[in-house]
């Protein structure tokens, strides 16, 4: 993944997050939630210092996060130290304006690179031939008609700012209230040589109208992100993508899943997500054969040649099987020309009930296009989406 960042003027919006554990759950572990976090308002004593209440400012400062020289800028330092990889730690204090138009323009300019055909292991466990590619079309504006759960990702990383794609999910302890987006596991965390990335937001529907990227210079940020920018409160991954997740996927890659808990930039006006958005999608975890399914859509932003980040893309596909290494699950496959920064989009199928359900997201695909693969949804994604929702159960 690279991107690229550029000057913004930002204020600190009255709200941080700290994650102080972000692991998944796997088999075994009933589902069992061992992170803690603090969550609450600040306020301005009328001399543009943020006070926190309780004792969240403290347990910042115990990880060397100033919350005030944070908003000013003192989340650009990536040193290694304080990457804040080894304890685990999600840090995303709302900069308030921090992704205006322009920067979520520049964030397309250098997005994820997909997995080089080279780290694919021959045929270990199951790989089914080569897809052929599938021409990916251009969704009908506006974009909120036809998927209104699908948006962009933006983060910024120690390469500058990134983007990827993701999908408002279903929330079981808050029903048609969700604030949960899913997503892939590199787009909210480096895996095995890094650490969480910063200033976490989601958009959806970006540019909902499909207007090209011409025409959105100057654009007023209501048009680009119409039903608003969502902040990330909360992120979970796999231990296995932390642990073995690369910048081309690596072993990591069949476990290259994340859910995000988001709340809005400005406060909003009291509505969830999905309320907002109209839509949230379930999640099948029952990781259905591929002889099973008839085809897949996957939905993105793909911001890789030839294609530029603004539109919002489409391929649909039967899927075939595409095994990393042998002991891990065998991914699902699809032919599909989008490029990097469809990442984490979602991948819909027909569920058990007969209605659309999210299987799948985009995870690796080779540089020169052609294909994507996505992670089956098993224990370990289950557990991680539980545990994200039980947290914020009632909220």
């Amino acid at each position: 993944m690279r991107g690229r960042t550029s000057p913004v003027a930002a204020a600190v919006a009255l709200g941080a997050a700290l994650v102080l554990t972000a692991t998944a759950c796997g088999p075994g572990d009933d589902q069992k939630d061992d992170s803690s976090a603090a969550q609450q308002d600040g306020s301005d004593n009328g001399d543009g210092k943020i006070r926190l209440p309780g004792d969240l400012e403290d347990r910042l400062k115990e990880h060397g996060i100033d919350v005030d020289k944070w908003k000013d800028g003192a989340w650009r330092d990536w040193d290694k130290d304080d990457w804040l990889r080894e304890a685990g730690e999600f840090v995303n204090p709302i900069i308030e304006g921090l992704w205006d138009p322009d920067r979520m323009r520049d964030a397309d300019k250098n997005p994820d690179r997909g997995v080089d055909d080279s780290d694919i292991s021959g045929d270990q466990g199951v790989t089914d031939p080569t897809p052929e590619p599938v021409e990916a079309a251009a969704v009908q504006a506006p974009y909120h008609d036809q998927v209104p759960a699908a948006g962009k990702l933006f983060f910024d990383g120690p390469e500058g700012s990134m983007v990827c794609s993701a999908t408002v999910v279903k929330d079981p302890k808050n029903p048609g209230k969700s604030n949960m987006v899913w997503t892939a596991g590199h787009c909210v965390h480096a895996g095995a040589k890094g650490g969480w990335y910063r200033n976490i937001a989601f958009v959806p529907s970006y540019n909902d109208a499909g207007k090209p990227t011409a025409q959105l210079q100057g654009a007023p940020k209501e048009e680009v992100a119409p039903y608003g920018v969502w902040w990330g409160d909360w992120a979970q991954t796999s231990d296995q993508w932390i642990e073995q997740g690369g910048p081309t996927g690596g072993k990591g890659a069949p476990y290259d899943f994340a859910v995000i808990h988001v709340t809005p930039e400005k406060g909003g006006s009291g509505k969830s997500l999905e309320e907002t958005v109209g839509a949230a999608l379930p999640v099948d975890f029952d990781a259905p054969a591929v002889a099973d399914i008839k085809d897949m859509t996957a939905t993105g932003y793909p911001a890789a040649p030839p294609f530029d980040g603004q539109r919002q893309f489409q391929c649909a596909d039967k899927p075939g099987r595409l095994s990393i290494s042998e002991p891990d699950p065998t991914m699902y496959r699809i032919g599909c020309t989008m490029t990097g920064g469809s990442s984490g989009g979602g991948w819909v199928a027909e569920g058990k009930d007969g209605k659309p359900a999210l299987v799948s997201n985009t995870s690796i695909g080779p540089v020169t296009a052609g294909w994507l693969a996505g992670p089956r949804l098993g224990d370990e994604a289950k557990g991680i989406y539980d545990a994200v929702s039980k947290k914020f159960a009632g909220q």
